[in-house]
């Protein structure tokens, strides 16, 4: 049986510092959208890729799943828990990325679900960065890149943890 080796606190740290940086990111720009731009409103910031438009989005992804907000509160409850448990190995700097930017697009995406209207574990998620069929935020580009790195790295085969006796690279 393979046991693995406790990770290093400096990049579990680098990580929390990343997911910090991705929520206040991301809850700022969302206020600044709510407070500026209407309902149906859309703004060109590079026509024609580009545009502010506020959504509110109670579902998923795409806006699947609209009537299951609390059930999607829950997973990303569970996301938040297990990225923290998992991330109490890590041994790559490249983990410890990917590991911040999902953290930190879970947290502001569950404390939406949790806090906004209408109402505790139905809130709506704030979108407002349309960009063709798509409109996100901050959150959602993190959870892509984020996403899309951990695909590399697994590709790479970069590992997340060491293993016990295993020499540090």
């Amino acid at each position: 049986m393979m046991r693995l080796e406790r990770g290093s606190s400096r990049l579990y740290g680098m990580m929390l510092m990343l997911a910090a940086v991705v929520v206040l990111v991301d809850q700022f720009t969302k206020l600044w959208a709510v407070s500026v731009l209407s309902d149906g409103e859309r703004v060109a910031v590079i026509p024609p890729l580009i545009h502010f438009r506020l959504f509110y989005n109670g579902g998923a992804a795409f806006s699947v799943g609209t009537s299951a907000t609390p059930v999607i509160a829950l997973v990303s409850a569970v996301a938040v828990v297990g990225i923290l448990y998992t991330a109490r190995r890590l041994a790559s700097p490249g983990w410890a990325l990917v590991l911040g930017l999902l953290l930190g697009g879970a947290v502001s995406h569950l404390g939406d679900r949790l806090f906004r209207e209408p109402g505790f574990s139905r809130g709506h998620v704030v979108d407002f960065i349309d960009y063709g069929p798509f409109v996100g935020n901050v959150a959602d580009i993190a959870l892509t890149c984020g996403c899309v790195a951990m695909v590399l790295l697994s590709l790479r085969g970069v590992r997340l943890a060491r293993v016990l006796g295993e020499e540090s690279a």
